[in-house]
């Protein structure tokens, strides 16, 4: 069964939106947990506008199952990585301000920056994982920088999801999703996903790549919790990922 880590910086940015601690973003992580969650992912910005750089350290001792820290590979964030050591680090080429993740590496161009990076995260014992546009031409590029695993972005493939209702044809960018699953697991790349899957669009996705390990989510999630409750939803997240 592919894993459900839960991106939990939502709930950092409506802690922050008030100031205070509410929701606390420990208890949140270990109701997760509790609820079925198999990790917890967060995206710490140099803005700190959700996650905060003391909530990662703070939460390292208490995240019981796998704990994920994406980012941009800044000398501040590797700092973090490698002192909070998650289980695995998901590299991701965002410039600073962006507001969220919108494309992957490019691994040709930036391959000896990676290389460098994963080197370094693989010696301290971290899994490596790096952001990846559904693009054949780029697997090669995380294989020979070290990479473990790819995260496949998939914002294109949720908007054209939705697309396809009325226009069926427009899913055909899916077969760029599976092309890149094969030749990554071929190379010996683990798969994960992840950027707006959600209720709708999850299961159509994993049962067309059954390689996929682990998808991460977070605002679909924590917009659904508002309706369904959180334990309630992270079941229904969870069903759409059985085998």
């Amino acid at each position: 069964m592919t894993k459900l880590s839960v991106n939990i910086n939502k709930f950092a940015t409506l802690r922050n939106a008030r100031g205070g601690n509410l929701p606390d973003i420990l208890k949140v992580a270990q109701d997760c947990e509790r609820f079925g969650a198999d990790g917890i992912t967060v995206h710490p910005r140099p803005d700190e506008r959700h996650i905060r750089y003391q909530d990662v350290r703070d939460l390292k001792p208490l995240v019981t199952t796998e704990f994920n820290i994406e980012g941009y590979p800044s000398k501040d964030f590797m700092d973090l990585v490698l002192e909070v050591k998650p289980h695995q680090c998901t590299l991701v080429p965002d410039p600073p301000d962006a507001i969220t993740s919108n494309t992957g590496w490019d691994t040709v161009k930036y391959q000896s920056q990676l290389k460098e990076v994963i080197s370094t995260l693989k010696k301290a014992g971290i899994r490596v994982s790096i952001f990846l546009n559904a693009d054949v031409s780029k697997v090669a590029g995380a294989k020979s920088a070290g990479a473990d695993r790819i995260e496949l972005y998939t914002g294109p493939y949720a908007e054209e999801y939705t697309n396809a209702r009325t226009q069926p044809q427009n899913l055909q960018l899916f077969n760029d999703y599976k092309n890149t699953a094969r030749e990554a697991t071929a190379l010996g790349l683990e798969l994960n996903a992840g950027h707006d899957l959600n209720l709708e669009n999850l299961r159509f996705f994993k049962l067309h790549i059954p390689q996929l390990k682990e998808v991460s989510i977070g605002h679909a999630l924590v917009a659904d919790a508002l309706y369904f409750g959180l334990e309630n939803t992270i079941q229904l997240y969870k069903r759409q990922l059985i085998d």
